[in-house]
């Protein structure tokens, strides 16, 4: 599995040559830099999602059904991690990215110094308070005596870890921001590869069970983060640690935490979600129910992270740009983004309607998990192919620093649509109508995403292109002239 996953990778790491600098992002054409940029964003991505696609294979494999099911509670804590930790780190890629648009090279390194001090202090806290209170968050989460233990053995070791974690992915953010797509991306390969490789080792060798998988997780995280550390110890680096950076200041934190609220607020509501979808499949289909929204989410999250990762290599462009106040190359940068992230949801939607069988053997699953994880997948892709562009809308109001329409946008499927249809459809249709809870809400909020560009654009030249001209979506030149 690792030599498929990870070639085509290195080979993406080739397109990108050590040395990118600033001064592309001004100047190079923005198809051109948004391949240079969002591929390496890309791939790592995709390595991220692979963390715990790896481990659910393994543990599917080795440890069965209510293993995966034990996964799938863990999710809701998972995601409130990680709501905290993009608090931190996309909202400091983002101004650091500004930073650098508007020549303020010194503020751009106390941004790096900052994200550092916030993401062990958010670490700490988080792991703390979780771990003291671990079983009864569990089984408010959801968790049944059968899954329980699988659940509780796996977060362990995670939350202790949480500081490790946070440091690694929000410092990863920074670096891709500040000019080092390729570094961001080796990063991510390195910790990937150290994962699947010490994941069987712990699981069936060891015979450590999730403890294992976890520890295998944190390993490999740490191991990245000594690489990012080294890289940002440099003094070739575009932004890097010196004297007095670390110092938390306000001036760059609120900025910080303005911007990272967005992605913030939608994991948030990710654990909202999640909660919401265990209940109504434990009352609805039980435990292995449960078990089949651990391998659906996982699939989800791989081909949104693929959007998301677009979506980061599009940040830096979009925001240097904005800050230079060259609207154009902004207007062509989103065009862009639009098609690719359209594109990338409707391969999802493709091989969830025509290989959902394969999906749950690749996970080992049982023939009664599988039945479960076939309908489930059809029905939570009814309307993926829309869902690229609005995750796409979303997180580039967030890069020009339109935080309140990044937020609203972020928000209004989790929170507005879906969390209501999941108190409602399951009465008529039981679990799949938890399945039919995903393309409904889709629907919706790509019809509100629309509704409020629509209104955007009525006061921003640049943004009213789009919808005056669409065939110039698929326009290769990049329009350089100053708005």
């Amino acid at each position: 599995m690792r030599i498929v996953l990870v070639s085509p990778l290195l080979i993406v790491m080739d397109m990108v040559q050590p040395g990118s600098n600033i001064q592309a992002l001004e100047q190079e054409p923005i198809f051109r830099l948004l391949i240079r940029y969002s591929m390496p964003a890309i791939a790592g991505m995709i390595v991220m999602s692979l963390y715990n696609i790896v481990d659910s294979i393994f543990i599917g494999h080795g440890m069965g059904d209510l293993a995966l099911s034990g996964m799938a509670i863990t999710f809701p804590i998972m995601n409130l991690s990680i709501a905290v930790s993009t608090l931190v780190g996309l909202g400091g890629a983002a101004v650091s990215s500004l930073r650098l648009g508007e020549k303020r090279l010194h503020s751009a390194q106390r941004v790096l110094g900052n994200v550092l001090t916030l993401g062990l202090i958010s670490g700490i806290a988080i792991g703390l308070l979780s771990v003291f209170f671990l079983k009864d968050i569990l089984i408010l989460f959801g968790a049944s005596p059968q899954t329980l233990p699988y659940a509780y053995d796996f977060m362990i070791p995670i939350l202790w870890g949480t500081p490790i974690s946070h440091s690694f992915f929000n410092l990863n953010n920074v670096m891709r921001a500040t000019g080092y797509p390729h570094k961001a991306m080796v990063s991510m390969i390195i910790t990937v590869v150290i994962n699947s490789i010490l994941a069987p080792i712990a699981i069936f060798v060891l015979e450590w069970g999730m403890t294992g998988a976890a520890f295998a997780t944190l390993a490999s995280q740490l191991i990245g983060l000594i690489w990012i550390i080294r890289h940002f110890c440099s003094q070739d680096s575009t932004v890097h640690f010196r004297s007095g950076i670390c110092r938390p200041r306000w001036s760059i934190i609120l900025p910080i935490l303005s911007i990272g609220m967005a992605p913030f607020l939608l994991n948030a509501c990710g654990c909202a979600v999640a909660i919401a979808i265990n209940s109504a499949l434990l009352k609805t289909g039980g435990d292995l129910a449960v078990g089949a929204f651990g391998i659906i989410n996982r699939i989800l999250i791989l081909f949104t992270m693929l959007v998301v990762g677009l979506t980061q290599g599009m940040q830096p462009i979009a925001g240097y740009n904005f800050g230079a106040r060259n609207f154009a190359r902004v207007s062509q940068t989103l065009k862009y983004g639009i098609i690719g992230g359209t594109i990338f949801t409707t391969a999802g939607f493709l091989i969830c309607q025509i290989f959902p069988a394969s999906i749950a053997a690749m996970f080992g699953a049982q023939e009664q998990l599988t039945s479960f994880t076939i309908p489930g997948l059809r029905l939570a892709t009814l309307v993926f192919p829309l869902v690229g562009s609005q995750i796409i809308l979303g997180n580039f109001f967030q890069a020009i620093g339109h935080a309140r329409i990044s937020i609203f946008i972020s928000t209004t499927r989790q929170l507005l649509f879906l969390i209501p249809a999941l108190l409602i459809l399951p009465h008529y249709w039981s679990y799949y109508g938890v399945w039919l809870s995903f393309p409904t809400a889709d629907l919706l909020a790509v019809v509100v995403t629309c509704c409020v560009f629509i209104k955007f654009s009525k006061t921003n030249k640049w943004a009213s292109r789009l919808l005056i001209h669409p065939s110039k979506l698929f326009n290769h030149h990049s329009p350089s002239a100053h708005h």
